[in-house]
């Protein structure tokens, strides 16, 4: 077969030509990003051939020209998660979402509430930052690959905890509240809303200055770092932790089936032989090596990680809240202010329901003192040592050292941005 150099070479240019092409189009199309100098993203209803010639024509622009500011809340159960979630769900320019990851979760892998297998969470990361990728777009539609049953004309009743969201549960997505509805309780937002219409909530998303998002399906920062290091999102992690002791008191009363054995040996002093020790130790070995690697400072993180201690926050809500929006470049309005105030000086009755948010935060960080024998915080600071010592949180020697009240345990530290 006889084929002059020329040919060869134009084939080669072609096919040059087309991945460059097919490059193009899921860079620029895939996200629905307008590199144009316009601080608002492009809405659903803007016309799509018009939006890509404008999108063409600017070649030169970065990726994210608006000024959202992507958050995500990285958090384990039971860390204060919620409680950290509505510093931004208060937030009026704030489009907060509760917990999106649990439907990939329980739709890849719906026996296990969280999988040990090495294939699971591979399957299970990647699916989540898929889904994250495509959240912080505001494209919600995605959710419904793994809302079950699936939604009918953008329209389901089945969104997990949905009204742990403002946005969802005010106007243009609720349209039924009247003014008496401003403080809507989360319970009530299904009642009076109805069902969700995910393409208001779209439009919703759209129309917020900044997007966030909480989870504790994510075991570690090292695990975003697809998504962090994307020029189409400007994401910042903020990493919550706390007290291994804390959280294993807090589980221990709040999953009460999940950690019967816990119980047992709380009540009984003596140690069940079959007890689950991966219910404590994996949170800790996830801290270690999350922490790790965010203290360790590498260049994809710089300016995007922050490390917060849940007992900081509970102790000193409001400068610890500000300290925060301030890593993230993001004014701080009243609303969140107020919610602070109304929400952190609770008594014991304030706090019912096991995910409320309105407790007396410097006293609820340090319950877990009277919640565990001092048997199972000796094995607790045994096991999560490293942890225990990397995040300045000091062990109890004694049981009497550990009721006293007076002596902290928590070493003051000062857990700096990485900017």
């Amino acid at each position: 077969m006889q084929c002059s150099w020329k040919a060869v070479l134009l084939l080669a240019l072609a096919s040059i030509a087309i991945q460059y092409t097919a490059i193009r189009t899921f860079t620029a199309k895939s996200f629905h990003s307008c590199p144009i100098p316009n601080p608002v993203n492009c809405s659903l209803s803007q016309d799509t051939d018009v939006a890509d010639r404008l999108c063409d024509e600017n070649p030169t622009f970065p990726y994210n020209l608006s000024r959202k500011t992507h958050v995500l809340i990285l958090a384990t159960t039971r860390s204060g998660s919620s409680f950290v979630g509505q510093l931004f769900n208060q937030h009026f320019d704030v489009f907060y979402l509760f917990e999106p990851l649990y439907h990939v979760q329980y739709t890849l892998i719906p026996k296990l509430t969280q999988s040990k297998s090495t294939t699971d969470r591979r399957v299970m990361l990647g699916a989540s930052r898929d889904l994250l990728r495509s959240l912080y777009d505001c494209d919600l539609y995605f959710l419904e690959n793994y809302i079950k049953p699936q939604p009918v004309n953008h329209t389901t009743d089945r969104l997990f905890r949905r009204g742990a969201s403002k946005a969802l549960c005010s106007p243009p997505v609720c349209e039924s509240l009247g003014a008496a509805d401003l403080h809507l309780e989360e319970g009530d937002c299904v009642k009076k809303c109805g069902t969700l219409n995910l393409t208001l909530a779209t439009e919703s998303c759209r129309e917020h200055g900044h997007v966030a998002i909480k989870t504790v399906r994510v075991p570690e920062v090292s695990d975003l770092r697809a998504l962090v290091e994307d020029p189409r999102l400007n994401l910042k992690v903020i990493q919550l932790v706390r007290d291994p002791r804390g959280i294993l008191a807090s589980r221990s009363e709040t999953f009460r089936d999940t950690y019967r054995l816990w119980r047992i040996w709380d009540g009984t002093g003596r140690k069940p032989y079959n007890l689950d020790v991966t219910q404590l130790t994996t949170v800790c070995e996830d801290f270690w090596n999350s922490v790790s690697t965010g203290l360790n400072r590498p260049p994809w993180l710089k300016g995007k990680y922050m490390l917060v201690r849940y007992e900081d926050l509970a102790r000193n809500p409001m400068k610890k809240t500000e300290e925060i929006y301030d890593f993230l470049g993001i004014p701080m309005d009243s609303n969140v202010e107020r919610w602070i105030q109304n929400n952190t000086r609770g008594d014991r009755s304030s706090s019912k329901h096991k995910y409320g948010t309105v407790r007396n935060s410097a006293a609820t960080a340090e319950k877990w003192r009277f919640r565990l024998s001092y048997e199972i915080v000796a094995f607790t600071q045994h096991a999560c040592q490293q942890v225990l010592a990397q995040l300045g949180y000091k062990t109890a020697g004694s049981e009497e050292e550990l009721k006293n009240l007076s002596i902290s345990l928590v070493e003051e530290r000062d857990f700096l941005p990485f900017s």
